[in-house]
């Protein structure tokens, strides 16, 4: 029964994330006690109400900062955080790194792991954008 309250207060959670939370707030949602509920929710997930509620915003900024171009500055307001600087420093505790470092290495990875043009074993420069799109490189004489 516990694991079903808790899995329901962390969908909960996650659908607000983008808002305040105080402890305070989930547990009158959850209609336990502040020291019950976190007591509670420890038993099942294994981390602190606290704890999941600030995972959770760094992994849907640490996304945003993967896919978007936005500032900084914006998703760590959109994520509850006061300042630039409190979100980058505990940013950089939960990934070792800044934010926009890790968007920088994000990219770049991702520019690593795109799929290579097929190499068509011909010794002639590609010049043309039909014999760069079909691969025909060597025109039929």
């Amino acid at each position: 029964m516990q694991q079903e309250i808790i899995h329901s207060l962390t969908h909960w959670i996650d659908e607000n994330l983008d808002k305040a939370l105080s402890i305070d707030e989930v547990a009158a949602k959850s209609g336990y006690s502040k020291w019950h509920l976190q007591r509670m929710f420890r038993t099942v997930t294994k981390q602190t109400l606290g704890g999941y509620i600030r995972e959770r915003r760094l992994t849907l900024a640490a996304e945003a900062l993967r896919q978007t171009q936005r500032p900084v500055f914006d998703i760590a307001m959109q994520y509850g955080y006061d300042s630039q600087q409190t979100f980058s420093r505990v940013f950089r505790r939960q990934f070792s790194q800044t934010p926009t470092a890790y968007r920088h290495n994000m990219r770049r990875q991702a520019m690593i792991q795109r799929p290579r043009l097929l190499s068509f074993g011909c010794t002639e420069n590609m010049n043309s954008f039909a014999q760069r799109t079909t691969g025909e490189c060597c025109p039929v004489r």
